[in-house]
């Protein structure tokens, strides 16, 4: 083997394990995103009486081999087929890690996506053109995406049969338009006016994706009501100023405290927000590891987000 084709060799590895490091970041700075409407975070564990954070630690610190894993195959150019048998792998590491339990099952597959398109394109080394890991699973895995099996017993595959929605698959294959039309420019627009403050950032930018998103989470647990009810709070606490209003902390825990008495969780949107965040930190004007997203930056290892 040529020094050339060697260091190229070590390159690739080096930016997938980045890649997979910031995949797990995007993991753990959702689950220490505080308050969120019903959903699992360091303070406590909102609608669910079978997951904590630790669980969530546990198969965060699983899934970044697989991230690695996804990240390389789509430098390979791998098919949807061959990403779909990794994801398969990655989804049983994580039921091992938590035992028996669904943590992550939809960030692996947007995630997963994105981590792969991420590779595609290098960006474990430099930003990238804003768009760009989105188009490149439209234009890559859009049909592999759609006509791939459908999971019949899954809660969320069940409620978007039962309610005629596109859920998590429509999303991915049209290029995650919610995570770049409502996402990013919440998250931006916060992150801007306060940059010291990273996690109000990603407050707003979850309140933002739940207003905006047919969360089949909220469908399987409460129905078109319980999806109405979650996305009317939501915009309410927006058009309130969000986190830009005074007691902007309060009015977001009494929206959790009211998910969580009606038992609601908006999951869709949490796996949207880790995804929202990893997209930033890549489709950004720098270097990947510039963008002040929050503090969660160290691996399961304890070694820095980087290469």
């Amino acid at each position: 083997m040529s020094a050339a084709t060697a260091l190229r060799i070590q390159s690739a590895t080096c930016e997938a394990a980045f890649i997979a490091r910031c995949a797990v970041e995007a993991l753990r700075l959702e689950l220490d995103t505080y308050p969120k409407p019903g959903l699992v975070s360091l303070v406590d564990s909102g609608s669910h009486d079978d997951m904590d954070a630790a669980t969530f630690k546990a198969s965060a610190a699983a899934l970044e081999p697989y991230f690695c894993e996804l990240a390389e195959a789509g430098a390979r150019g791998l098919g949807m087929d061959g990403l779909r048998r990794i994801g398969l792998a990655a989804e049983a590491a994580m039921l091992a890690a938590t035992g028996g339990v669904n943590t992550h099952r939809g960030a692996i597959f947007g995630l997963g996506l994105l981590a792969s398109a991420a590779g595609a394109l290098g960006a474990g080394v430099s930003s990238i053109r804003p768009g760009a890991l989105g188009a490149h699973v439209a234009r890559t895995h859009a049909q592999g995406i759609l006509n791939g099996p459908v999971l019949l017993h899954a809660p969320g595959a069940r409620a978007r049969r039962r309610h005629g929605v596109g859920g998590a698959p429509a999303e991915a294959a049209a290029g995650f338009p919610t995570v770049y039309r409502i996402g990013l420019p919440a998250l931006r627009h916060r992150l801007a006016l306060r940059p010291d403050d990273p996690e109000a950032a990603r407050v707003e930018a979850c309140f933002a994706l739940i207003a905006a998103t047919e969360d089949t989470n909220l469908l399987h647990r409460g129905g078109p009501d319980g999806l109405a009810f979650a996305r009317r709070a939501a915009a309410a606490f927006l058009a309130r100023g969000g986190v830009g209003q005074p007691d902007w902390r309060q009015a977001a825990e009494s929206a959790h405290r009211d998910f969580v008495a009606r038992r609601l969780s908006p999951g869709g949107a949490a796996d949207l927000l880790a995804m929202t965040v990893f997209v930033a930190r890549h489709e950004h004007a720098g270097r990947p590891r510039a963008l002040p997203l929050g503090h969660a930056g160290t691996g399961p290892s304890g070694k820095p987000a980087s290469c």
